[in-house]
């Protein structure tokens, strides 16, 4: 009865009509009152694994999260959809926290956002506070935040042990996209959670496209790349503030829409770059790691690393805010060795060997995974303990023909080198004797020795890569540590003594796709519609101050533009169209699809969609039975204004235009009551000239930022 119970939510409310991966059952934990952890990758939906509970507990579900962008984020989304939430930090005044804190005793909100360090402000005042409202669950967001072994640890987080211990009845859910063993075990016991239910889902991104590419030329390799994509949404990531700054300086120089973020900039300008970017006014971020965590924008279609990442985790999390609507995205990585050492002094963590021993080792792995020449997913999944059986097919080396050639005197030479210099010596000095280098770093006995100088035919990076892929191949052997050192191992004396041939890889084909941003389905969408309504879902983004994102996802569109619904029964089948976007978006979005097919000679193709079980769209009702469109209508026959009436129920001011529109055609509200008299006529008179059927967004934008669209929905419905 409960799942039946949060599926009719899912739909109803998120537009969805089935679970993924783990969500089912983590909210049946959480309905029988228990805690658990739940690891899902970035863009897998963790957050509806606590929003769909929040909604069928009674009481208030508090969410504790890192990131004030991405408390508003989350809330406005929420709003969007029809569910009461609001969020406390810094950036509020006293008047509005005050606010907040009525709403929550007045039992009227079921999500509160809050940063962790905001539940022991003012001593346990704000624990107090929680103990005197009704609570139904705790949801702790970025999870890994608390372990000190984890990639982006925060103190603040510690603090969160004492949630057990003041709510030991009230369930717990942790939520984290990058966790290794490790990891799990500190998030479990530091929660004081030891008997939470782990669920952990395939960390799998396969819409992701990986390609590694070497980091020369790197700016002008970039170029190309972003040439083909210039109306798609990515983030490009910086190691240091110059660099984002200058490269995006750089971007703009070439045309591009490219802005930075980074801890430097005031926070009035990053939180406008942000905002421009969210909202698909800017279509490039360039930024250092402090932008992103929780950043819920959906259609980011790439996501650029010029710089290596400290970690695995990290590039795993960076890379996951590319295609979180499900579409193909593609994450690229400007791979050099001379990162890999340049991070090295960044990695020891002072006083303590073996956290610093355990970030080398990770930072390491990162090199790895940049040097690699097998399946980019495979070694990614291996990393978090998940097995890929095949080859993934969708990473730059899953597309890649790797020649092999006769190798054995380079290999004997590079050997040689190793074998004649005591082994003791790293991969730069190596390369730089074979080379015959005069550097001063160049040892007088050494210059002596009679390798030295016998590779001076071969360029600096191809003998890197030929020791790469020697090492990989275990004909020799890279020391862990700080300052590695290139060893010789059981496989060299028969390289050595002629005894085996070599064969060393040489590149020959790379090819650069700009794949489809549909990926893996069985029938095509159109671009053209897919943009013009991407325009319809501009203007209504802009005129509620919203991302387009929080209209329509970009995987609803397609979608919209691949099964070209006709009526509202076919557009109710469309994954995202949830009941109150219906209500709010749906009708001008159901006359442009079929302005198009009419134009085109088009017919709808919502048979080609897959068959979901069709649920009745039910009223929202309170404790007396009555619906929330009649609840509003009673307030406002007893005199009060629409502002007063939202501000009361916490709901926006054009969720109760719409209720009141809905009396409009019975005759219980008058069009003047919510339009002025002067106002009707010019909205008639462009309603009949633009043909607009139900449509409201052409008449809008006919009209100019004088009329609202709540005002032409009326005179629609009046008509």
């Amino acid at each position: 009865m409960n799942i039946a119970r949060a599926k009719e939510i899912l739909k109803r409310q998120f537009g969805y009509d089935s679970f993924r991966m783990n969500q089912e059952q983590a909210i049946e934990t959480i309905l029988e009152k228990k805690d658990c952890i739940v690891l899902m990758p970035t863009g897998g939906g963790k957050s509806l694994c606590y929003q769909i509970p929040a909604l069928m507990l009674d009481g208030l579900t508090v969410v504790v999260s890192p990131l004030i962008a991405l408390m508003k984020d989350q809330v406005d989304a929420l709003k969007n959809n029809g569910v009461e939430a609001a969020f406390l930090n810094s950036t509020q005044t006293n008047r509005e926290q005050v606010k907040v804190f009525q709403a929550v005793r007045s039992g009227k909100l079921k999500l509160l956002y809050v940063a962790p360090e905001r539940l022991l402000q003012s001593g346990e005042q704000f624990i107090e506070f929680l103990k005197s409202v009704n609570l139904s669950l705790f949801a702790i967001d970025e999870a890994h935040c608390i372990s000190s072994w984890g990639h982006d640890f925060r103190p603040e987080y510690m603090q969160l042990a004492k949630l057990k211990i003041h709510f030991p009845n009230i369930p717990l859910i942790a939520l984290t996209a990058t966790a290794d063993k490790l990891v799990r075990k500190d998030i479990i016991e530091r929660l004081n959670v030891r008997n939470a239910a782990l669920f952990v889902s395939s960390f799998n991104r396969p819409n992701i496209f990986y390609t590694v590419e070497p980091k020369r030329n790197s700016f002008a390799r970039l170029l190309d790349y972003l040439e083909s994509r210039r109306d798609e949404s990515g983030i490009v990531y910086c190691l240091s503030r110059n660099s984002a700054d200058s490269l995006a300086a750089d971007l703009r120089d070439e045309g591009f829409n490219a802005l930075p973020y980074h801890a430097g900039l005031e926070k009035e300008t990053r939180d406008k770059h942000q905002e421009l970017f969210l909202k698909d006014e800017t279509k490039i971020i360039v930024a250092t790691i402090a932008f992103g965590m929780g950043i819920d924008k959906s259609n980011v279609r790439f996501v650029v690393h010029m710089d290596l990442p400290k970690n695995i985790e990290s590039y795993y999390q960076e890379t996951g805010r590319a295609g979180r609507d499900g579409l193909q995205s593609d994450a690229l990585l400007f791979f050099s060795w001379g990162d890999v050492n340049k991070l090295k002094g960044f990695a020891e963590v002072d006083g303590n060997k073996t956290q610093s021993e355990i970030m080398l080792n990770k930072l390491n792995t990162m090199g790895k995974f940049g040097d690699l020449k097998t399946c980019r997913r495979k070694f990614l999944l291996h990393y978090f303990s998940e097995d890929l059986t095949e080859d993934c097919g969708n990473c730059d080396n899953c597309n890649t023909t790797f020649e092999r050639f006769d190798g054995t005197i380079i290999a004997q030479k590079a050997l040689s080198a190793v074998y004649r210099t005591g082994q003791r010596f790293g991969l730069s000095y190596l390369i730089d004797f074979l080379r015959g280098s005069q550097a001063k770093t160049i040892r007088d006995e050494h210059k002596n020795l009679k390798t030295y100088g016998i590779g001076a035919d071969i360029s600096k990076n191809n003998w890197f890569d030929y020791f790469k892929d020697l090492i990989a191949q275990e004909y020799l052997a890279q020391t862990e540590g700080q300052y590695p050192t290139i060893v010789l191992t059981e496989k060299s004396e028969d390289v050595l003594k002629k005894n085996v041939p070599v064969n060393l890889i040489k590149v020959t084909i790379k090819e650069d796709k700009k794949k489809s941003l549909v990926s893996k389905v069985s029938h095509p969408y159109i671009k053209e519609l897919f943009d013009d309504l991407k325009r319809v879902r501009t203007t209504f983004a802009k005129s509620e101050n919203v991302p387009p994102y929080v209209v329509f996802s970009d995987a609803t569109l397609v979608e919209f533009a691949t099964y070209l619904p006709q009526n509202e029964a076919e557009l109710r089948k469309i994954s995202g169209v949830g009941e109150l976007k219906f209500q709010k978006y749906g009708a001008d979005f159901l006359q442009e699809i079929k302005n198009y097919c009419e134009i085109h000679k088009l017919q709808s193709r919502i048979n080609l969609k897959s068959p979901k079980h069709e649920r009745k769209s039910r009223t929202k009702r309170d404790e007396h039975g009555q619906d929330t469109y009649s609840i509003s209508l009673d307030m406002f026959n007893s005199g009060l204004s629409i502002e007063e009436i939202a501000e009361t129920r916490g709901m926006t001011k054009s969720t109760i235009e719409m209720h009141l529109i809905r009396f409009i055609q019975s005759g219980e509200v008058s069009l003047e009551d919510l339009v002025l008299y002067r106002k009707i006529e010019p909205i008639k008179n462009a309603i009949t000239r633009l043909n607009a059927g139900f449509a409201v967004a052409p008449v809008k934008e006919f009209l100019g930022e004088d009329y609202s669209y709540a005002e032409i929905r009326a005179v629609m419905a009046a008509m």
